[in-house]
């Protein structure tokens, strides 16, 4: 027995080329398949349609070839596929240079490299490309399911690579080892996250739809303007009170002035900024943080009435506060708002006779019932309480789905359909003021807006879009009337969904009366709000604030760079040494060999660093003839133990007396 296994062992081990070549094995092919899948499901959003449904047959005919045990199609078939792939990225996106063409070409590649894996290489290359795809898709999205979904992607293509280094290993060990493998990486992560130097903005610069409308507000308004956002869930805008809620009917978020009308379109003005507003805030106090998402306007959509801000903010003439600069980027304000301030007390004769202004030909029946409004005479302040009793009695109705207008639209409105959105009701109201000598104008906004109960903010979304009118009166200024509120006073002090009349139903993720649904919106819209501010929103700012708060003053990339070089030494050197002390602790296989090594050793044969199980046993069974058989034993049941597929607890104390009974002479 001594003599065969010393043969054996002479003989010369296989050299890695006479290895056969590995082959895709269904374990491996469901793998790369499911992190491919999951890792441009996200892109397809962002693809034009053809090329999503480009990708799904592709991935559907590797799946297929898998299934059917078939070979890779034919090296100039997948060169045609290649070639006629170019093109049409090509012709969609006029060239090959630039973020959206370069990732069309990526997922392509990603989808073309799984049809012709032949080699294990051709399996890394397609892992790489997973890996690509994964932060490719940050350059559109960085939304917590995005994030969640390519860290799915990612531990699918860990565990991808798991199956090419053993293919034997059933799935359930595959998916726990990459999940091990991705939670040993975290800590790194972590730390990259937090102490890497942040750049000011985005990395590649603005994204292409940067200059793009998005959904929201506009500058125009006409009829069914506003009532397209009705059904909108998406945030506009969140905010954190540092003290008490404002009551709902002060909720008034201000937008858009709209002064100028044709007689169906509404349009703002242009009109001088400056540094502060024209009025002296008074009255109640609200303090608040705002976080707005990008709507590529200069609005702040501040409560009414905003003061000076920490923030370089710019005042309109009508008392609209702005940006600098469009808003292309989530981004957080300090405000302050007013909302008992008067406005406007000694406004400019420009801009009251722009206030009054109708065009010709246009309305006519509007504008005979306000001259019978106004024939009873009386002041400015008498006649909006004439207009505002008689629009409360016409019996007006307010619908999200309001029938299409013509020519004459407030006319229609106010004397056929009697049925409209705010937007009519401001509309009509505004002319009919007007039209009586009043100035007035609309201002387009958000009113109201739902606390959260799980973190306490006020979350307003596209459906609260609104708008209403102000009416200048001596004495007191730009006085804010909401017409909406005479047909429909829910909308003001309970939101939309209870205002609108029976029959007339929301979108399911805007329904208030289902409490299951609504605690579950409650928690995600919670949930992605702390993803924004606390990742999303870590700037160079609030870098800069952590380590001021660690100790670090001087925050310039020098120090950041040695403080994150000399911490992830210090977590790698703990990183080994945890694992080391784990895997002694822990196994009792190996504790056991490390025992009999010593044991060994302290009789004058030392087992060499670089030396096996099997060439140690061999070596020790030559320098003590009378234990040979004994000691081969000891070490070949170590191996098989150590590199088996399994391993039972009773061959683990078996080998331990044998160890144990091992008598050196």
């Amino acid at each position: 027995m001594f003599a065969e296994r010393v043969r054996r062992a002479g003989e010369p081990p296989l050299s890695p080329g006479t290895l056969p070549a590995p082959s895709l094995t269904p374990g491996q092919g469901l793998w790369l398949l499911a992190a491919a899948a999951v890792t441009l499901a996200p892109h397809t959003a962002y693809f034009p349609p053809w090329l999503s449904g480009l990708c799904t047959l592709l991935l559907g005919w590797r799946a297929w070839l898998s299934w059917q045990r078939q070979p890779p199609p034919h090296r100039l078939l997948l060169l045609a596929l290649t070639l006629a792939s170019a093109v049409g990225v090509r012709y969609a996106f006029g060239h090959f240079f630039g973020k959206d063409p370069g990732v069309a070409l990526l997922a392509l590649l990603l989808c073309l490299k799984l049809l012709e894996i032949r080699r294990a290489r051709d399996i890394r290359s397609a892992v790489l490309l997973c890996f690509f795809m994964q932060l490719a898709i940050f350059f559109e999205d960085q939304s917590l399911p995005v994030a969640a979904l390519a860290v799915c992607g990612t531990w699918l293509a860990i565990v991808a690579l798991l199956a090419l280094a053993d293919p034997n290993a059933g799935h359930r060990a595959q998916l726990r080892t990459g999940a091990l493998l991705l939670g040993h990486g975290m800590p790194f992560m972590l730390m990259l996250f937090l102490l890497f130097p942040r750049v000011q903005g985005p990395l590649w610069g603005l994204p292409a739809d940067a200059a793009s409308a998005r959904s929201g507000l506009s500058d125009t308004m006409s009829p069914g303007s506003i009532s397209d956002l009705g059904e909108s869930p998406e945030i506009a805008f969140r905010a954190e009170f540092t003290g008490p809620l404002p009551e709902p009917a002060a909720r008034y978020w201000r937008g858009p002035v709209l002064t100028q009308f044709d007689g169906r379109t509404w349009r703002t003005s242009s009109s001088p900024e400056s540094a502060t507003p024209s009025y002296t805030p008074a009255g109640r106090r609200f303090d608040y943080r705002m976080t707005l998402e990008p709507h590529n306007q200069r609005w702040l959509l501040a409560l009414d009435f905003p003061g000076p801000a920490a923030a370089a903010l710019r005042f309109s003439s009508a008392n609209q506060a702005l940006l600098p600069r469009a808003l292309q980027s989530r981004s957080r304000f300090e405000l302050s708002a007013w909302p008992d301030t008067p406005t406007g007390l000694h406004e400019s004769t420009v801009v009251l006779a722009a206030a009054l202004t109708l065009p010709d030909g246009y309305n006519p029946r509007s504008r005979e019932l306000a001259a019978r409004l106004t024939a009873g005479g009386g002041s400015d302040a008498a006649v909006l309480e004439r207009v505002i009793a008689h629009l409360r009695g016409s019996d007006l109705t307010y619908t999200l789905r309001p029938p299409l207008l013509g020519r004459h639209s407030v006319d229609e409105f106010l004397f056929d359909v009697r049925r409209g959105f705010c937007e009519h009701f401001a509309s009509a109201f505004t002319v009919l003021m007007r039209a009586a000598g009043v100035p007035a104008r609309v201002v387009a906004g958000y009113q109201g807006g739902e606390v959260n109960p799980i973190d306490g903010n006020l979350v307003v979304r596209q459906s609260d879009a609104h708008a209403w009118t102000e009416v200048w009166l001596a004495g007191r200024g730009w006085v804010r009337v909401d017409p909406t509120a005479l047909a429909a006073p829910q909308r003001i002090a309970a939101g939309l969904a209870a205002a609108l009349p029976e029959g007339e139903a929301l979108p399911l993720m805007m329904r208030q009366d289902l409490g299951w649904l609504r605690d579950l919106r409650h928690r995600w819209d919670a949930l992605s709000n702390a993803w924004n501010q606390r990742v999303l929103g870590y700037n160079p700012d609030r870098q800069r604030e952590l380590l001021a708060r660690l100790g670090f003053a001087r925050t310039d990339w020098t120090m950041l760079v040695g403080l994150l070089s000399g911490i992830t030494v210090a977590l790698l050197g703990a990183l080994l040494a945890w694992a080391s002390w784990q895997r002694r602790a822990r196994d009792p296989l190996e504790r056991n060999w490390q025992a009999f090594c010593s044991r060994m050793a302290r009789a004058g044969h030392p087992r060499a660093p670089w030396e096996g199980p099997m060439d140690y046993g061999l070596r020790l069974a030559a320098a003590l003839p009378q234990q040979a058989d004994a000691l081969l034993e000891i070490t070949t049941t170590y191996a098989r133990l150590r590199y088996g597929a399994a391993r039972e607890r009773a061959d683990i104390r078996a080998l331990k007396r044998q160890m144990d009974e091992l008598e050196l002479r």
